[in-house]
Parts: structure tokens; C-alpha cells; sequence
């Protein structure tokens, strides 16, 4: 997914679960959809982004709003 030039903002949800289960900050973040294995649409804006980090699979669901120039990320799930 390409988001250069875009401003990552995590939802308070996202930041207080899954952010820090995972011990992620803004740079984690967008390396982690820099380097995604799979990339699902879901609507017009709505994306479901799948990675792969210390053996397990995470997934993000976000919103690129490409006049805002601001990908929102709503929250996070993983597996194994």
C-alpha cells in the first residue's frame, strides 16, 4: 500500500489495545502497512491490510481518506 505523503493517525482504541499489546509506535505502523502480504477493499475508503510479524499474522482495519491525505486506522486483530 502506498502512503507516502500520508499522516497515520491510530484511534484511541487501536492505540490504548492493540498498539500496546504490541509495543508499536507511528513507525512500526507504517512499516507494517509498507510491508503487507495482502490488501482486501471493503468499501470506497475502508481497507482490511494483513501482515506478518514475530510468526503471527496481524491484521488492520483502516480508513484512507485521500483528501485529508490521512490514513485512519481503526483497530487490529492477529492470529497465528
Amino acid at each position: 500500500m502506498k502512503i507516502e505523503g500520508y499522516k497515520i493517525r491510530p484511534s484511541k482504541h487501536f492505540i490504548l489495545t492493540w498498539m500496546r499489546k504490541w509495543d508499536y509506535d507511528i513507525y512500526s505502523l507504517k512499516n507494517m502497512l509498507e510491508n503487507s502480504y495482502k490488501i482486501e477493499k471493503l468499501g470506497k475508503n475502508k481497507y482490511e491490510v494483513y501482515t506478518r510479524a514475530k510468526g503471527k499474522s496481524r491484521k488492520l482495519i483502516l480508513i484512507k481518506d485521500d483528501d485529508f491525505k490521512e490514513i485512519f486506522i481503526i483497530t487490529g486483530a492477529e492470529g497465528k
